[in-house]
């Protein structure tokens, strides 16, 4: 992982990491909420429901009681996320979405505010 980056924002890479790792989905989410509590998912893809990791972790938060976030990350493959898988980390304020590959090395930094 990048030297540089902030230990809060290593750690939900790290989360994520884990929740894509532990369950063997593409793609894994973390987010940090404005008390510094995190939550981390991964894609759910059920017959009747198909949520992103980033939209799996937010709705986590919002139920907890997250009315913001401080940051997100999410960790794949994909060399970079669409406005729309964005939507989730902006709707609640994220001051930036991380986008790291599966080995956790960060490859983006979106700007959500």
């Amino acid at each position: 992982m990048d030297a540089e980056l902030d230990p809060e924002d290593a750690k939900i890479i790290t989360l994520a990491r884990s929740a894509r790792a532990r369950s063997g989905a593409e793609t894994g989410a973390a987010v940090r909420d404005t008390t510094g509590r995190t939550y981390a998912a991964v894609d759910v893809s059920l017959p009747s429901l198909r949520l992103s990791a980033l939209e799996v972790a937010v709705a986590m938060a919002v139920s907890s009681g997250a009315d913001g976030l401080e940051a997100a990350a999410v960790v794949a493959a994909a060399p970079e996320l669409t406005e729309a898988a964005l939507a989730p980390a902006r709707d609640l304020k994220a001051g930036q979405v991380l986008l790291a590959d599966p080995s956790g090395r960060l490859t983006a930094t979106y700007l959500t505010v």
